[in-house]
Protein backbone atom coordinates (compact mmCIF):
# COMPACT_ATOMS: atom_id res chain seq x y z
CA UNK A 1 0.00 0.00 0.00
CA UNK A 2 1.47 3.35 -1.08
CA UNK A 3 1.61 5.94 1.93
CA UNK A 4 -1.46 7.67 0.47
CA UNK A 5 -3.54 5.29 0.17
CA UNK A 6 -2.82 4.78 3.40
CA UNK A 7 -3.68 8.52 4.33
CA UNK A 8 -6.60 8.27 2.52
CA UNK A 9 -7.89 5.31 4.53
CA UNK A 10 -6.80 7.41 7.68
CA UNK A 11 -8.97 10.07 6.94
CA UNK A 12 -11.96 8.39 5.55
CA UNK A 13 -11.91 6.65 9.01
CA UNK A 14 -11.96 9.79 10.57
CA UNK A 15 -14.40 11.81 8.95
CA UNK A 16 -18.51 11.61 8.98
CA UNK A 17 -19.33 7.86 7.19
CA UNK A 18 -21.18 7.50 4.24
CA UNK A 19 -25.02 6.41 4.87
CA UNK A 20 -25.74 2.95 3.39
CA UNK A 21 -28.17 5.05 0.75
CA UNK A 22 -24.66 6.61 -1.03
CA UNK A 23 -22.22 3.27 -0.47
CA UNK A 24 -25.21 1.10 -2.40
CA UNK A 25 -24.93 4.03 -5.09
CA UNK A 26 -21.65 3.84 -5.39
CA UNK A 27 -20.86 0.13 -5.38
CA UNK A 28 -24.10 0.30 -8.45
CA UNK A 29 -21.76 3.16 -10.18
CA UNK A 30 -19.11 0.84 -10.34
CA UNK A 31 -20.80 -2.36 -11.29
CA UNK A 32 -23.23 -1.27 -13.88
CA UNK A 33 -21.28 2.40 -15.43
CA UNK A 34 -18.48 2.37 -17.15
CA UNK A 35 -16.66 5.36 -15.95
CA UNK A 36 -17.27 4.86 -12.35
CA UNK A 37 -14.13 7.36 -11.01
CA UNK A 38 -16.53 9.95 -12.45
CA UNK A 39 -18.83 9.86 -9.37
CA UNK A 40 -17.67 12.10 -6.48
CA UNK A 41 -17.31 9.73 -3.58
CA UNK A 42 -17.06 9.49 0.04
CA UNK A 43 -14.49 12.42 1.44
CA UNK A 44 -15.66 15.02 -1.31
CA UNK A 45 -19.22 14.03 -0.90
CA UNK A 46 -19.03 14.79 2.81
CA UNK A 47 -16.84 17.71 1.65
CA UNK A 48 -20.08 19.02 -0.93
CA UNK A 49 -22.21 18.93 2.17
CA UNK A 50 -20.30 21.10 4.67
CA UNK A 51 -19.96 23.55 1.97
CA UNK A 52 -23.66 23.56 1.22
CA UNK A 53 -24.14 23.97 4.91
CA UNK A 54 -21.79 26.67 5.43
CA UNK A 55 -22.90 28.72 2.26
CA UNK A 56 -26.81 28.13 2.98
CA UNK A 57 -27.86 28.61 -0.42
CA UNK A 58 -31.29 28.41 -1.43
CA UNK A 59 -30.97 27.69 -5.43
CA UNK A 60 -27.92 25.24 -6.50
CA UNK A 61 -27.01 24.45 -9.80
CA UNK A 62 -25.42 21.26 -10.60
CA UNK A 63 -23.47 20.82 -13.91
CA UNK A 64 -23.01 17.14 -14.77
CA UNK A 65 -25.14 14.93 -13.08
CA UNK A 66 -24.12 11.10 -13.83
CA UNK A 67 -24.99 8.76 -11.63
CA UNK A 68 -26.08 11.23 -8.89
CA UNK A 69 -23.84 10.49 -6.06
CA UNK A 70 -22.80 14.64 -5.69
CA UNK A 71 -26.43 15.70 -6.03
CA UNK A 72 -27.14 13.35 -2.63
CA UNK A 73 -24.61 15.13 -1.36
CA UNK A 74 -25.17 18.39 -2.09
CA UNK A 75 -28.94 17.68 -1.81
CA UNK A 76 -28.23 16.28 1.31
CA UNK A 77 -26.90 19.75 3.32
CA UNK A 78 -29.40 22.09 1.68
CA UNK A 79 -32.19 23.79 4.45
CA UNK A 80 -36.13 22.99 4.28
CA UNK A 81 -37.42 24.82 0.95
CA UNK A 82 -34.17 24.94 -0.59
CA UNK A 83 -33.72 23.33 -4.49
CA UNK A 84 -30.68 21.96 -6.48
CA UNK A 85 -31.35 21.83 -9.96
CA UNK A 86 -29.20 19.44 -11.88
CA UNK A 87 -28.60 18.65 -15.40
CA UNK A 88 -26.87 15.66 -17.34
CA UNK A 89 -26.66 16.20 -21.15
CA UNK A 90 -26.21 12.24 -21.70
CA UNK A 91 -29.72 11.27 -21.93
CA UNK A 92 -28.97 7.19 -21.83
CA UNK A 93 -27.90 8.21 -18.05
CA UNK A 94 -31.74 8.60 -16.84
CA UNK A 95 -32.58 4.96 -16.77
CA UNK A 96 -29.88 4.69 -14.11
CA UNK A 97 -30.21 8.31 -12.09
CA UNK A 98 -33.35 9.41 -12.13
CA UNK A 99 -34.64 6.20 -10.18
CA UNK A 100 -31.03 7.00 -7.24
CA UNK A 101 -32.39 10.55 -6.94
CA UNK A 102 -35.98 9.86 -7.33
CA UNK A 103 -35.42 7.02 -4.31
CA UNK A 104 -33.65 9.03 -1.79
CA UNK A 105 -34.65 10.87 1.22
CA UNK A 106 -33.63 13.82 -0.50
CA UNK A 107 -35.82 13.67 -3.62
CA UNK A 108 -38.33 16.53 -2.92
CA UNK A 109 -35.00 18.73 -3.05
CA UNK A 110 -33.89 18.11 -6.20
CA UNK A 111 -34.54 18.88 -9.72
CA UNK A 112 -33.36 16.70 -12.56
CA UNK A 113 -33.00 17.96 -15.71
CA UNK A 114 -31.74 15.73 -19.07
CA UNK A 115 -30.00 18.19 -21.56
CA UNK A 116 -27.76 20.91 -22.39
CA UNK A 117 -27.16 23.27 -19.17
CA UNK A 118 -25.47 25.84 -21.43
CA UNK A 119 -28.74 26.09 -23.34
CA UNK A 120 -31.37 25.21 -20.64
CA UNK A 121 -29.93 26.90 -17.13
CA UNK A 122 -30.82 30.80 -18.47
CA UNK A 123 -34.00 30.04 -19.73
CA UNK A 124 -34.99 29.07 -16.21
CA UNK A 125 -34.25 33.02 -15.01
CA UNK A 126 -33.48 31.32 -11.77
CA UNK A 127 -30.26 33.19 -9.77
CA UNK A 128 -27.95 30.47 -8.16
CA UNK A 129 -26.18 31.26 -4.88
CA UNK A 130 -23.79 28.25 -5.11
CA UNK A 131 -22.51 26.19 -8.60
CA UNK A 132 -20.90 23.07 -8.87
CA UNK A 133 -19.17 22.32 -12.21
CA UNK A 134 -18.68 18.73 -13.16
CA UNK A 135 -19.47 18.41 -16.91
CA UNK A 136 -17.56 18.05 -20.23
CA UNK A 137 -14.09 19.55 -19.71
CA UNK A 138 -14.21 20.49 -22.94
CA UNK A 139 -16.54 23.75 -22.11
CA UNK A 140 -15.81 24.23 -18.64
CA UNK A 141 -15.02 27.91 -19.94
CA UNK A 142 -18.26 28.28 -21.12
CA UNK A 143 -20.40 26.88 -18.28
CA UNK A 144 -18.07 29.40 -16.15
CA UNK A 145 -19.05 32.07 -17.77
CA UNK A 146 -23.08 31.02 -18.04
CA UNK A 147 -23.09 30.45 -14.39
CA UNK A 148 -21.24 33.55 -13.10
CA UNK A 149 -24.23 35.22 -15.20
CA UNK A 150 -26.68 33.20 -13.43
CA UNK A 151 -25.09 33.32 -9.78
CA UNK A 152 -26.21 36.40 -7.21
CA UNK A 153 -22.98 38.64 -5.71
CA UNK A 154 -21.51 37.13 -2.86
CA UNK A 155 -22.47 33.38 -4.25
CA UNK A 156 -20.00 30.74 -5.26
CA UNK A 157 -18.82 27.97 -7.72
CA UNK A 158 -17.23 25.11 -7.22
CA UNK A 159 -15.35 23.19 -10.02
CA UNK A 160 -14.23 19.78 -10.36
CA UNK A 161 -11.70 18.09 -11.78
CA UNK A 162 -8.91 20.90 -12.21
CA UNK A 163 -5.57 19.38 -11.86
CA UNK A 164 -7.16 16.42 -14.21
CA UNK A 165 -4.19 13.60 -13.42
CA UNK A 166 -1.48 16.43 -13.31
CA UNK A 167 -2.31 16.80 -16.52
CA UNK A 168 -2.59 20.69 -16.41
CA UNK A 169 1.31 20.56 -15.88
CA UNK A 170 1.79 19.27 -19.05
CA UNK A 171 3.55 21.80 -21.28
CA UNK A 172 3.17 20.07 -24.66
CA UNK A 173 -0.26 18.71 -24.84
CA UNK A 174 -1.31 17.93 -28.17
CA UNK A 175 -4.43 19.55 -29.66
CA UNK A 176 -6.30 16.55 -29.55
CA UNK A 177 -6.73 16.23 -25.82
CA UNK A 178 -9.20 19.00 -25.80
CA UNK A 179 -10.25 17.60 -22.36
CA UNK A 180 -6.92 19.00 -20.78
CA UNK A 181 -7.21 21.93 -23.03
CA UNK A 182 -10.25 22.78 -21.23
CA UNK A 183 -9.52 22.51 -18.15
CA UNK A 184 -6.02 24.62 -18.71
CA UNK A 185 -8.08 26.89 -20.45
CA UNK A 186 -10.11 27.59 -17.33
CA UNK A 187 -7.31 27.77 -14.74
CA UNK A 188 -5.60 29.79 -16.46
CA UNK A 189 -9.27 32.52 -17.12
CA UNK A 190 -10.33 31.91 -13.06
CA UNK A 191 -6.54 33.02 -12.35
CA UNK A 192 -6.50 36.47 -13.25
CA UNK A 193 -10.68 37.08 -13.52
CA UNK A 194 -10.91 40.18 -11.06
CA UNK A 195 -14.44 39.20 -11.36
CA UNK A 196 -13.78 36.52 -8.55
CA UNK A 197 -11.84 35.22 -5.62
CA UNK A 198 -10.04 31.75 -6.49
CA UNK A 199 -8.45 28.93 -4.67
CA UNK A 200 -7.71 25.79 -5.61
CA UNK A 201 -7.73 22.71 -3.02
CA UNK A 202 -5.67 20.15 -3.96
CA UNK A 203 -8.27 17.85 -3.35
CA UNK A 204 -9.10 14.29 -5.34
CA UNK A 205 -8.36 15.12 -8.56
CA UNK A 206 -8.20 18.77 -7.86
CA UNK A 207 -11.38 21.24 -6.62
CA UNK A 208 -11.46 25.24 -7.34
CA UNK A 209 -13.51 27.53 -5.36
CA UNK A 210 -14.47 30.48 -6.63
CA UNK A 211 -16.41 33.46 -4.83
CA UNK A 212 -18.38 36.33 -7.31
CA UNK A 213 -17.19 39.79 -5.93
CA UNK A 214 -20.23 41.78 -4.33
Amino acid sequence: MKETDALDAYILRHIDPESDYLKALFRATHVQLLRPRMASGHLQGRILKMFVQMIRPRQVLEIGTYSGYSALCLAEGLEEGALLHTFEINDEQEDFTRPWLEGSPYADRIRFYIGDALQMVPQTGITFDLVFIDGNKRYYTDYYEMALRQLRPGGYIIADNTLWDGHVLETDTPASDTQTLGIKAFNDLVATDTRVETVILPLRDGLTILRKKD
